[in-house]
Order: structure tokens, then C-alpha cells, then sequence
């Protein structure tokens, strides 16, 4: 949750388990970037957001994620997003300034949970904006999100399989654990 508001060496300083978790966020990041589907799908947000698109899929892919019947229902979405808040909690002390501040907001507003919906979609989507530097408009992304929603979900049928093994065994590498 941590690893974008931790920059350079600052990870350092944090315990060896975050340590391992920014890794693996890295990593998947990285490696999302890098798969073909996503590259291709980029393509839809690259011509007016650019270097953007990359951050619009992310939010995007979190909505395909929450939405996935293979692994959330709408009761289990709320039991994980409930239990993700009740863990972070554990961990505030360890906690970015900007996170914090942050962190208060997506709880009282369920962020998590509300990416299955295209209200959570349009919300997440006006946060990037508003923590971007050179992002005026975030509307059109979600206008373009709508209209090509059975593209981006038949991409995400394809690449989410992959990240989900090759996530695993980052995982495992990282912490020598089978299961998370």
C-alpha cells in the first residue's frame, strides 16, 4: 500500500517485511508495465494521458480485480477490504507522511471495496488527478474506460492469470512462504 509514497533509500528504514512488501509491489508494478496486453491497452489512454496511462490502468485493473467473480464476491470484496484496513492499522507508526494523511480518507470511504463500482472507478480516477502533476482532465479516461470496457475486461482475462502466478512466485521468493 506504502511502496509509491516511499521514495530512494527511505525503504531502508522501514522494517524487513515492508521492506519485502514494496519489493513485491515494485515488482508487480514492473512487470505490468512490461506485459504485452497492458501495453496494448495503455494504447487506448496513451494518445491524450501518456506516460498516465500506465497509472489510469492501474486504477482500471483494480476495478476488474474487485469485480472478479473468481476471486471476490461482493460480501468477500467488503471482508477484504475491512481486513486490509484492520492490518494497515497494525502498521501506522511505519506510515509515509502523505499515506497518513491518505490512508484516514480510503478508510472512511472504503476505497478498496468501491472499485467494483464505476462510482469507485470515477473517485479513484479524480484522486490520481489531484496527486499528478500535470493531469487536467481526468474525465475523458473514464469516458474512455466506459466505452471500451469489453476490450480492457477481455485484456484483463488474459493478463490477470499471468501476473497472478508470476506474483506468487515473486512472493514466495521474497519471503520463502508458499502462502499469503
Amino acid at each position: 500500500m506504502i511502496s509509491d509514497f516511499v521514495k530512494g533509500r527511505k525503504k531502508f528504514d522501514l522494517p524487513p517485511d515492508i521492506q519485502k512488501g514494496i519489493a513485491l509491489h515494485r515488482f508487480i508494478d514492473e512487470w505490468t508495465d512490461q506485459h504485452a496486453v497492458t501495453k496494448e491497452l495503455k494504447n487506448i489512454f496513451k494518445p491524450r494521458y501518456g506516460l498516465y496511462s500506465a497509472a489510469i490502468m492501474d486504477v482500471i485493473y483494480d476495478h476488474f480485480l474487485a469485480t472478479d467473480l473468481d476471486h471476490f464476491t461482493t460480501e468477500t470484496l467488503e471482508i477484504f477490504s475491512t481486513h486490509t484496513y484492520d492490518q494497515l492499522e497494525n502498521f501506522t507508526d511505519h506510515f509515509p507522511e502523505r499515506f497518513a494523511r491518505m490512508f484516514s480518507f480510503m478508510q472512511e470511504q472504503n476505497w478498496l471495496f468501491h472499485y467494483h463500482s464505476f462510482y469507485g472507478v470515477e473517485k479513484s480516477l479524480g484522486g490520481l488527478k489531484k496527486r499528478a502533476l500535470y493531469l487536467d482532465d481526468i474525465h475523458p479516461a473514464f469516458e474512455l474506460f466506459q466505452q471500451e470496457y469489453k476490450t480492457i475486461k477481455a485484456g484483463y482475462s488474459i493478463f490477470f492469470p499471468d501476473l497472478y502466478q508470476i506474483a506468487y512466485e515473486e512472493f514466495t521468493r521474497l519471503t520463502g512462504r508458499e502462502n499469503g
